[in-house]
């Protein structure tokens, strides 16, 4: 009937022996969904379960314990689909590979065109995705999750599955677990900046994927002066797209930090964010990073929702101005009528405080 509340599927007594998880990207979307992987083999401890994700967000699930194998799909190889006979070879094969697997279930929470048309290719008995899902991915869909609350975080609204299929008791965890080697590696690469493996620090991550997330480097150059001046240890990180910005910091800051921003893989990332005493950062994947591996986070968020995609229930963990504007969603300065107020106003003193007040109840946890 119209206007009435959309029925949840109850698979919850199903038993199902091969399952594919859909979460090719990006990065904090990966992490998100974590919880759903350790959901699922909490409730069928004997399947095989598999994850199609991005290859270079492999990383991150190499040392899962959880999944039994890797379906790596090369977006950047099949964007050539138009232009390149071999990529459309190599993508027919793809697909082919997938409806061999012969998967029972299939969960998409990607929830996109391209997600939801791999799902369709496995030919899985069933296919759940969320009600959530953009490009029409629900055509491909034999069950699909109601999402009550758009504004819930990315993690709960991925766990709704958990309703359908019989899993909601298992507590939200997210479990990211790296290999010993790069973890070792990451130690390494402090070590040979000079920071020792008791010496309290603060990673500072100034990267994100929009602009409009983005503080002003010279703002983020004070707080690692002020930092460093009360004897706090700082430490640049990114990816190689981080490099200039994050030269740019240490060059201006008057006390200069240790910057490894570029120098390291994401599995490097992870271990390093993962050991920080507190990180620095905006609302973006080495934030989550940071929060699934329970390290204190200091985010700064402009233009997005932080109940959505903020740390994940640590809403004190925020510094955001309360703007009638926000959260806006625009992606270029450009776009904004405003002069990015919603970063402008963001204050040294404020964000020097925050980091403060973190690494005072860090000081305080048990070690």
């Amino acid at each position: 009937m119209p206007g009435s509340t959309p029925r949840i599927p109850d698979l919850s007594e199903r038993q199902f022996e091969r399952i594919l998880l859909v979460k090719p990207s990006s990065l904090g979307d990966v992490v998100h969904a974590l919880p759903v992987l350790h959901g699922l083999r909490a409730r069928y401890p004997q399947a095989r379960i598999d994850w199609l994700v991005g290859s270079a967000f492999a990383p991150l699930l190499e040392a899962c314990a959880e999944v039994d194998r890797l379906v790596l799909f090369d977006r950047r190889r099949y964007r050539r689909l138009a232009r390149d006979v071999s990529a459309v070879r190599d993508f027919v094969r793809f697909l082919r590979e997938l409806r061999a697997a012969r998967y029972d279930l299939v969960v998409d929470l990607q929830g996109l065109f391209r997600s939801g048309f791999l799902s369709r290719a496995t030919r899985a008995g069933v296919r759940l995705g969320l009600g959530s899902a953009r490009e029409g991915a629900r055509i491909f869909y034999t069950h699909t999750v109601p999402v009550d609350d758009r504004d819930a975080h990315a993690v709960d609204r991925n766990y709704c599955v958990a309703q359908a299929l019989g899993f909601g008791h298992v507590p939200v965890t997210f479990g990211l677990t790296l290999p010993p080697a790069v973890r070792a590696e990451a130690s390494d690469l402090l070590r040979g900046e000079g920071v020792g493996p008791t010496e309290p620090w603060v990673a500072v991550v100034p990267g994100a994927r929009w602009e409009t997330k983005m503080w002003l480097p010279e703002r983020f150059a004070a707080v690692i002066g002020r930092l460093q001046t009360d004897g706090r240890r700082c430490v640049l990180l990114g990816g190689p797209e981080d490099a200039d910005l994050c030269a740019e910091i240490a060059a201006t800051a008057v006390s200069a930090p240790v910057n490894l921003a570029g120098r390291t893989q994401l599995g490097h990332l992870a271990a390093l964010v993962g050991t920080a005493d507190v990180v620095l950062c905006h609302d973006s994947g080495a934030m989550h990073l940071a929060v699934a591996q329970d390290r204190p986070v200091v985010c700064l968020i402009g233009p997005t929702n932080p109940r959505r995609t903020g740390p994940y229930h640590r809403p004190h963990e925020v510094l955001q101005i309360d703007l009638d504007c926000s959260p806006c969603y625009l992606r270029r300065r450009s776009q904004c009528a405003w002069e990015h107020r919603c970063m402008t106003e963001l204050g040294v003193d404020a964000v020097v405080a925050a980091v403060h007040r973190a690494l005072e109840r860090r000081s305080l946890q048990p070690a």
